[in-house]
């Protein structure tokens, strides 16, 4: 049954003060080596390095945390996110749960192109990524059934996926700031625009450079303006010409850390994704979490509110738009949930540990 809660989320919204992020245990860096990874491709890497971080003790219920494009596990440690969940009290409470934070292939410290093989890197995509994080989580570490899998944007399509591809394996699912929809629409033609503005830049060399090409930033500005941010948000920062060329000024000021072949290689991967067939399979409780102002997964298409029909024990969680939300960027603030999150982990049952 679809719950659309937006009248307690309004009182989350309405909150002028957010409370103050608590402190969690010190996060673990770890490493793994997944030996002969098969991709989608066909093609087998003799050693694929997947780098993860973990907060919490072994002992604690497993938690699967999964960060967006270009991200990594330090993305998921903000203020905003982590210092929301993870703290003593929070739904996530790192003395109760063991969190796992992977960084996903190509991301990260995991293996990705800029380490050597530039575009000989396999290209990866979506389900290679979930594959991964699956062979991490049961060979690497040893977990047997996790508790939730929460992931935000990328890390929410990859939440669909695991609901699809491992249904017997989570108790919980949170996908955020996703859909369950094949990448198509504005969603794909931004990408597309973007990976092509940077392709088609003679600095890029067919992935041969020798500096980062000098479009990229632009063809990054451009994107994010345009698909994450907020319309009243924007409204409210830029409602002037003037004050609109600060921000795109400041946007453009700012250097960019990400390789070229790296940065296409995230962005690119998410291209076949559409894990629309599977909802029936999908087993756990799953409560989707989106803004109604984000402008790539927008809800007036009703995508995501008739994939979760399909679903046994789903639900909608649509934070309503206000100059405080962001867009797309809106789930990276966790006090916009967490009370719904907190609820969920105490209701959902709980199967196989």
């Amino acid at each position: 049954m679809i719950r659309l809660r937006a009248a307690l989320l309004a009182a989350l919204v309405s909150m002028s003060v957010p409370a103050m992020a608590a402190e969690y245990p010190t996060p673990q860096d770890g490493e793994w080596i997944a030996r002969d990874f098969k991709f989608h491709t066909g093609e087998i890497m003799p050693e694929l390095r997947l780098h993860y971080t973990t907060i919490g003790a072994p002992s604690g219920q497993p938690v699967l945390v999964l960060h967006g494009s270009g991200g990594s596990a330090a993305s998921m440690l903000t203020p905003t996110f982590a210092g929301e969940l993870f703290g003593p009290g929070q739904p996530l409470d790192a003395s109760k749960y063991y969190i796992i934070i992977p960084d996903g292939i190509g991301h990260g410290k995991s293996s990705k192109p800029s380490d050597a093989m530039r575009t000989s890197f396999p290209k990866y995509d979506y389900n290679d990524m979930v594959d991964a994080q699956y062979r991490l989580v049961t060979e690497g570490l040893g977990v047997k059934h996790l508790r939730l899998v929460i992931g935000n944007s990328m890390g929410g399509m990859h939440t669909w996926i695991w609901g699809v591809r491992y249904p017997q394996m989570m108790d919980i699912l949170v996908p955020m700031a996703s859909q369950p929809t094949a990448m198509a629409a504005r969603n794909w033609i931004l990408r597309r625009t973007m990976l092509d503005t940077i392709r088609n830049d003679p600095d890029y060399n067919n992935g041969n450079y020798a500096s980062q090409p000098r479009m990229m930033k632009y063809a990054i500005a451009a994107y994010r303006f345009a698909s994450a941010g907020g319309t009243l948000a924007y409204q409210a920062l830029a409602p002037t010409a003037a004050q609109a060329d600060k921000m795109v000024d400041e946007q453009l000021a700012q250097p960019v850390t990400s390789d070229a072949n790296d940065f296409i290689y995230q962005w690119e991967a998410s291209r076949d994704y559409d894990p629309s067939a599977g909802m029936e399979k999908i087993e756990a409780t799953l409560l989707a979490i989106n803004a109604a102002d984000d402008e790539r997964n927008p809800p007036e298409t009703g995508v995501t509110e008739a994939a979760v029909k399909r679903i046994r024990h789903g639900s909608i969680y649509l934070i309503p738009a206000s100059s405080e939300t962001r867009g797309h960027l809106t789930t990276g603030s966790a006090r916009f949930y967490a009370r719904q999150l907190q609820e969920l982990l105490q209701t959902a049952p709980q199967r196989t540990m």
